[in-house]
């Protein structure tokens, strides 16, 4: 069966909307781990633990996902793709309903491990079905755009869960990102036609990605990069509302400002993948080393502070797009499997920078974090510039 064969004559628009409701999923499964981030002080309150246990709202998922994707894409190889992606919907629609809901922090956490299910999941599966739902001349475009719901989720759901959750309160933000979570249920199952599984991504080809040369650089510099951006970005509202003395409302409005500056430089980022993958990526990891090293220092005015958080954005926005080219850069001859070490490997070092970071709030300060943060970052830049030098 060809590459544009389907169940039944689909017209162009309909292909297109159908990229778009995958995209407008993972933007809605991204903004579900992330969303903690930006509120992890009201949630924290409300349960009675401290800024550094309430990070494991975000460790659990990260750990989940990192263990959901291979295991969901390998078990359900053979299952069709659709009726998988409509499952993982209803699943993260639960998780954000449980989680507005939860009487306790270990119900909390309960749901945070279904969002990481989601995320392995459906990141893995969905993210590589542009070819079967477009004209072969569209399918890079529409891969692009799939993508683009990563970088968009991580610098726009924070912002703008934090700022709901300052009108209504956390537990409404997650509400909010349930009934997205239901209407893109709704529009995964219009829009999307029949897929059965076609090429099954097997063991042997997950392990024969690891042993290149390309696989093992992209692992380590997605490791140290996201390792350095979590740790750190995870507690910046404790950081913002403690050492700069900001309100709830302005840390809402710096964490836009992120965001807005997030969104430029993922699409710097995407143009420049295509001929400098090596300068970008080594770009995005010292801005990000330059300013969590800074904050300490600078972060103690609201200027330093705003100015610090926008070159962060900036930076960070390019980090999946520059993450994911490498492992594509690896493996062109297997995009799924190279989706699913990428998502694997991220999921897994979002969860540890979380974990590591609290620790390192709860037993010195934000302020160390940053710094512990910044010297990762600074040697992710260094590593990958010295282990590509020869290529």
């Amino acid at each position: 069966m060809s590459t544009t064969t389907l169940a039944r004559p689909r017209s162009p628009l309909i292909g297109r909307l159908a990229v778009a409701s995958l995209t407008l999923g993972i933007f809605a499964i991204v903004t579900s781990e992330i969303l903690p981030i930006g509120l992890l002080t009201s949630i924290g309150a409300d349960f009675g633990v401290s800024a550094g246990t309430t990070g494991l709202t975000m460790t659990l998922p990260g750990i989940v996902a990192a263990v959901a994707a291979p295991t969901v894409t390998l078990t359900t190889a053979r299952l069709d793709r659709r009726v998988m992606l409509c499952v993982l919907m209803a699943v993260l629609a639960v998780a954000d309903v449980l989680a507005a809901v939860a009487t306790s922090y270990w119900v909390m956490l309960i749901a945070r491990v279904l969002v990481g299910l989601t995320i392995g999941g459906f990141w893995s599966i969905g993210a590589g079905l542009a070819g079967r739902l477009v004209p072969p001349q569209a399918v890079g475009t529409a891969t692009a755009v799939i993508f683009s719901a990563v970088p968009l989720g991580s610098v726009l759901g924070v912002p703008a869960g934090t700022f709901i959750g300052d009108l209504a309160g956390w537990r409404t933000a997650f509400l909010v990102l349930a009934v997205l979570a239901v209407l893109v249920l709704a529009a995964l199952l219009m829009l999307l036609p029949p897929l059965p599984a076609r090429q099954v991504t097997s063991p042997r080809v997950l392990l024969d990605l690891l042993r290149t040369r390309g696989a093992a650089i992209a692992l380590t510099a997605t490791f140290l990069i996201v390792l350095a951006h979590f740790s750190t970005y995870t507690y910046v509202t404790p950081f913002l509302q403690d050492v700069t003395g900001l309100s709830a409302a302005a840390v809402s409005a710096v964490l836009l400002a992120y965001g807005i500056a997030g969104i430029a430089g993922n699409f710097l980022a995407g143009k420049a993948t295509a001929t400098r993958l090596r300068a970008a990526f080594v770009t995005c990891g010292c801005l990000i080393a330059a300013t969590t090293l800074l904050l300490p220092s600078v972060g103690g005015s609201t200027v330093g502070a705003v100015v610090s958080l926008v070159v962060w954005g900036l930076a960070y926005g390019g980090v999946p797009v520059c993450s994911q080219a490498s492992f594509i850069a690896a493996a062109p001859h297997a995009p799924e499997a190279a989706t699913v070490i990428f998502t694997s490997s991220f999921q897994a070092t979002f969860a540890l920078g979380a974990l590591l970071g609290g620790r390192v709030v709860d037993s010195f300060s934000v302020s160390t974090v940053m710094i512990c943060g910044g010297l990762t970052a600074l040697l992710m830049a260094a590593s990958l510039w010295t282990l590509t030098k020869s290529r």
